[in-house]
């Protein structure tokens, strides 16, 4: 018997580093933005979620610091409990307004949203079938819901379809879940095929909307509104720390859904409260993607310029298919990613490499930002043309 029950972690990190899969954390300085301080050298920031390019907003960062006077910094006990303010009702009614849902529920995390919501749904008796390429906080909230699990091939219908057809009678509920625009690939999900099976089959849907939400759709309402599936039923998730550059997650949908989740959801009822300054500055985010649409067109501008003039550099990469403002080259191994990362780096763009377990395949993870400026998108295929030369 090993006398150190602690030995194996040291080993555990070994096997890491060895298949080149070890993360440590690069620091960033001052406000985010289309470029940023890294590790004390001004780069062009091509790794972030703030798609919008909200998080540095003044702004948001004036009514961070107003709801902190007015409330101070903590929540101090969940919703049920001495945590609930009016501002989170606020909040709440302003997603379920651009949703168009009855009604929403925010919880600390996006993370926490998935798993509370999933865990709440259901259990032993049921069967999730879930999209191979969930995320994470997906696919731990099936596991921890201790419902029978099937995933299906990445966005496949019909294998979809066939896995209902062999099982969905020997369970007393079901649930499909699918991330809306997959984060590590920047596809989306067949939405429309996926709201008909789960209706053929008396299916609930779940989509996690994360990278939509704002980003999305005609008035920023996420893949549902880009999709045409608004007023349909099923539950959508989302977070608030991506376009909306702040933190949090929410669940939107029918009235009695949420009533339900603020009863069963474990990570809502036992978790305190979103902090003041966060629920404000998602609130003001809500209000200006509301309120200025030339935002989201010009990063979407900016997404058909990058493809555009790469076209025009005779670059040997695999760029995997997107719909989104995520684009990433598929590179042949760990080890292949992270040099590349480091060339980048070294030149002054920050796009960091993207490694299994996280993914299947090695990639670099390219995201714009409607706030970068042409000559930053000149010098991103100016750099990747010389390292992938």
């Amino acid at each position: 018997m090993p006398t150190n029950p602690y030995a194996w972690i040291e080993e555990s990190l070994a096997t890491i580093h060895r298949a080149d899969w070890y993360r440590s954390v690069q620091t960033i300085h001052g406000l985010p933005g289309a470029t940023v301080l890294l590790e004390g050298r001004e780069v062009i920031n091509f790794a972030s979620n703030d798609y919008l390019g909200l998080a540095g907003d003044q702004r948001l960062i004036a009514a961070a610091s107003a709801a902190v006077q007015e409330f101070g910094t903590g929540a101090t006990g969940s919703r049920l409990l001495s945590g609930h303010r009016e501002l989170h009702r606020e909040l709440e009614r302003a997603i379920a307004s651009l949703k168009q849902t009855e009604d929403a529920v925010v919880f600390s995390s996006g993370y926490l949203a998935n798993v509370g919501t999933i865990t709440a749904l259901v259990g032993k008796r049921d069967f999730i079938l879930s999209d191979q390429y969930n995320h994470s906080s997906l696919k731990n909230g099936a596991i921890l819901s201790g419902a029978t699990i099937i995933e299906y091939p990445h966005c496949d219908v019909e294998a979809l379809r066939t896995q209902l057809s062999q099982h969905r009678q020997n369970y007393r509920r079901c649930l499909i879940i699918t991330d809306t625009v997959f984060s590590m690939d920047g596809d989306l999900c067949p939405l429309p095929a996926l709201l008909d099976l789960a209706e053929e089959f008396s299916c609930m849907l779940l989509v996690d909307e994360a990278h939509a939400t704002g980003v999305l759709g005609e008035t920023g309402a996420g893949c549902v509104e880009h999709f045409g599936c608004t007023g349909r039923q099923f539950i959508q998730i989302g977070t608030l720390s991506k376009a909306l550059a702040s933190l949090g997650g929410y669940v939107a949908g029918s009235a009695t859904l949420i009533d339900f989740l603020r009863n069963r959801a474990p990570s809502w009822i036992y978790t305190t409260a979103l902090s003041p300054a966060d629920t404000a500055a998602a609130l003001t985010a809500i209000k200006i993607v509301q309120q200025e649409p030339q935002r989201r067109a010009q990063l979407w501008q900016n997404v058909a310029y990058l493809k555009q003039i790469m076209q025009q550099q005779p670059l040997s990469l695999i760029l995997l298919p997107s719909e989104s403002p995520i684009l990433c080259f598929q590179l042949p191994s760990a080890a292949d990613a992270l040099k590349a990362g480091k060339q980048l780096k070294a030149a002054g763009i920050f796009a960091p490499a993207i490694r299994p377990p996280t993914v299947p395949t090695s990639r670099i993870r390219i995201s714009l930002m409607a706030t970068h400026e042409s000559a930053h998108i000149h010098k991103l295929v100016e750099i990747l043309a010389q390292v992938f030369a």
